[in-house]
């Protein structure tokens, strides 16, 4: 079973973990639903695997659902925000430093620091976002039913979003032929989302051409070594920490770049159809205070997904890419960035 599995691997980064020095916290050994109805502060830890707009939004997002329904910094919730640098040692260490001090509740943003937080805690409620596949991730036994104390929202798109966004391409270079693809090899979200990318393709006459990275440092180079007709950008989060480098590859070929979601393209892609991670993260908030309140349990409680979809392109970023937007697009999109 799963939840036996992640038990197993969550001793051992707990015991690892005893010897980490960093990550400074403010402690709390109070459930969530007595801190709640008692009026005590509430502690919640929050791991991010690396800053970039999305999860940063995603991450403020959270906070402000919190504030809206009474969670007041400072005064009845405090928040020990960690980040992980895009390590996912440090991403294990934090883990178990939250589950050391005993916090209320875990929020964590993005695929690894959702794995390490449910290896590693077991008596605290974890929530997620900006996950891609819970399941494949092993964070949860189904999205209906997670089974376990980690349920969340997930940021992953339908397979007719993602072939929207390869018609964009068509639509922006109507003779493009292949796609660029740049990832992390070790991103179980990245894996899915470039298989459903192919998938898409085949039935546009598109030809995916992929390049794999370990680090944020790498992006330049392995855009540099695609020759293509268009990138696409997954919600990848070495390759978003460092999309400038890459659409600075983008722009010296002339040649669009398409994001999975529309952060990236308020930060130099053309165009995506996608989610807002504000609303994605502000989602997970509601969950939060339903579990903080003792209405619900993660267990029971289903994965939760965006349904609000938007169309957003920048005008600027085209330019300097060499295209055109239709006028049609223009017509139903938002425009974003410079």
């Amino acid at each position: 079973m799963k939840r036996s599995r992640m038990a197993v691997l969550g001793a051992g980064l707990l015991a690892t973990t005893l010897l980490a020095t960093a990550c400074g916290s403010s402690g709390g050994s109070a459930s969530p639903s007595g801190a709640a109805a008692g009026g005590d502060t509430v502690d919640i830890g929050i791991t991010q695997i690396v800053s970039h707009p999305s999860l940063d939004a995603a991450r403020e997002g959270f906070k402000k659902a919190l504030a809206d329904n009474g969670y007041t910094a400072g005064k009845n919730v405090n928040y020990d925000e960690q980040n992980a640098q895009g390590d996912q040692g440090t991403a294990a260490n934090i883990a178990g430093k939250f589950n050391t001090d005993q916090k209320d509740l875990v929020l964590a943003i993005a695929t690894p620091t959702a794995q390490s937080a449910v290896q590693a805690i077991a008596n605290a409620p974890i929530l997620f976002t900006a996950v891609t596949d819970p399941v494949k991730a092993e964070l949860v036994d189904s999205l209906e039913k997670p089974g376990g104390n980690a349920t969340g929202t997930s940021d992953g798109l339908p397979d007719d979003v993602v072939t929207k966004q390869l018609e964009l391409i068509k639509q922006l270079k109507p003779g493009a032929k292949t796609v660029g693809i740049v990832y992390s090899s070790g991103e179980v979200n990245s894996q899915v989302q470039v298989d459903a990318v192919k998938k898409a393709a085949k039935g546009l006459d598109l030809e995916i051409k992929e390049a794999t990275v370990s680090n944020s440092g790498e992006v330049q180079q392995a855009a540099q070594s695609l020759d293509v007709d268009s990138f696409y950008v997954p919600t990848d989060n070495n390759v978003v920490s460092a999309l400038g480098s890459l659409i600075q590859v983008a722009e010296a070929k002339k040649v669009p770049v398409i994001a999975a979601e529309g952060d990236s393209v308020r930060n130099g892609a053309v165009a995506t159809y996608g989610i807002d991670y504000d609303k994605l993260g502000y989602q997970t908030g509601e969950m939060a205070v339903k579990i903080l309140k003792g209405e619900a349990k993660p267990e029971s409680m289903p994965v939760e997904t965006q349904t609000d979809l938007g169309l957003y392109i920048n005008e600027a970023a085209a330019k300097r890419m060499g295209v055109e937007i239709p006028a049609e697009l223009l017509k139903s999109a938002q425009t974003v960035g410079n």
